[in-house]
């Protein structure tokens, strides 16, 4: 199979409403940088949302721990490890690089931009944008995205389903590091919308140098004119 009869990973049906959507959360992370640059104290909204959530029982910091977990290395790595692995059981390169490439390209942008920001939490630490957020939105967006394509929705169904799941990772990681008092809730929303940004961005990259690899393939393996 080339890359040009290879399933998308970008849905051609969702690129009208993902665009848009993308460009206005990268907009929210640049805002919410410029606005908590160099701050190393929890603004209004961070300070109501975290007297809120902090001082959970320790059942509930068990499942907060647990869900950190799934963006420290092991966990993360164990996440992507076993849906690459399926992908390619399944004959969906494409979508495996997405999965690497999406998470990837997500995280390392939270990582670029923290020291840019300067914004710290416990004794300097660098805060913003949450890494942890930014990486487990990510994959459920990658996995929707793959789920989307799967299934044939449409732009309603299938912009439903990927901003759902969005909605679902971001706030469970989110809930977990600011109950752990490891993020302010503005830096979890900065992750968040760090995968919203970078996502759609990066599927329509490997939707597009996948395509021109498959035509540069296609095209040499042409006979030559006499």
């Amino acid at each position: 199979m080339t890359g040009r009869s290879a399933p998308v990973v970008l849905p051609l049906s969702l690129r009208a409403w993902l665009g848009p959507i993308a460009a206005l959360a990268a907009l929210v992370v640049v805002v919410l940088g410029a606005l908590y640059a160099g701050d190393s104290e929890p603004g209004t909204v961070d300070a109501r949302i975290r007297a809120a959530v902090e001082g959970v029982g320790p059942q509930t910091r068990y499942v907060a721990l647990a869900t950190d977990f799934l963006g420290e290395p092991v966990g993360a790595a164990t996440l992507v490890v076993g849906t690459v692995t399926g992908c390619l059981l399944f004959r969906r390169p494409r979508a495996a690089v997405l999965v690497v490439a999406g998470t990837g390209a997500s995280v390392a942008t939270t990582k670029l931009l923290k020291p840019l920001v300067g914004r710290a939490i416990h004794e300097g630490s660098l805060s913003y944008p949450s890494g942890h957020t930014a990486f487990l939105t990510a994959f459920a967006l990658v996995v929707a995205l793959l789920a989307a394509g799967r299934l044939g929705l449409g732009r309603t169904a299938g912009t439903s389903l990927v901003l759902a799941a969005a909605l679902v990772a971001g706030a469970a990681m989110g809930w977990a590091q600011v109950a752990l008092s490891a993020h302010y809730p503005t830096d979890t929303l900065g992750g968040w919308c760090i995968a919203l940004a970078v996502v759609p961005a990066t599927a329509w990259l490997v939707d597009r140098t996948a395509d021109r690899l498959g035509g540069r393939m296609a095209d040499a393996g042409r006979p030559e004119p006499r």
